[in-house]
């Protein structure tokens, strides 16, 4: 591994031990083995580089297991998929729980830095991209603007359950719960005036 490398993964070691609030830049360049002039000379700044970490952590865990479960139900009707999706998405927030609670206290950090919740809002508006990419190949049979907006969907429930599991586990809804409130919307007419 490179410098950069290094740095990605001794500070999500940092962070995953201590929380964003007390992860230092020494500690970072220490645990990683690098010198404190390379965070920025590769990241700009340690809070660049704590954000490159968790998004980078939570890809590889959370966005693996959602492709994963993606391409296992890539032969059902997509409903079925959505809803088996779903439904393991709180086993996944539970592997990952130290990894969710470091993204929700960087994104509170974001906030309240109006450079770096730009940053951050450019980062999210695109969020939903690896997503896209795994239904497109799991889904060919279905259109862009629809994969789009899956994919989407998918995002957006990632975020929020993902937050709300953290503060009330039985809270968050089954995959089945969710897949039944779609097919209503799908399906109710609109009502007439």
């Amino acid at each position: 591994m490179g410098n950069r490398e290094d740095l990605l993964a001794g500070a999500r070691q940092v962070i995953l031990e201590r929380g964003v609030a007390r992860a230092t830049a020494r500690d970072i360049a220490s645990t990683a083995g690098v010198s404190l002039a390379a965070i920025g000379y590769h990241f700009g700044s340690k809070e660049k580089l704590i954000t490159a970490a968790l998004v980078e952590s939570l890809g590889g865990g959370v966005g693996d297991a959602m492709e994963s479960v993606v391409q296992e139900t890539a032969s059902l009707p997509l409903i079925d998929g959505f809803a088996a999706l779903w439904n393991r998405m709180p086993e996944v927030f539970a592997e990952n729980r130290e990894a969710l609670l470091a993204s929700l206290e960087n994104a509170v950090r974001v906030l309240r830095d109006s450079e770096a919740g730009r940053e951050m809002a450019e980062a999210t508006s695109h969020g939903y991209l690896g997503t896209l990419e795994h239904l497109r190949a799991a889904r060919p049979e279905l259109d862009e603007a629809d994969l789009e907006a899956v994919a989407k969907l998918d995002f957006v429930l990632v975020q929020s359950l993902g937050m709300l599991w953290l503060l009330n586990p039985d809270a968050v809804p089954s995959g089945d719960d969710l897949a039944r409130a779609v097919a209503v919307i799908a399906t109710t007419p609109a009502a007439t005036p």
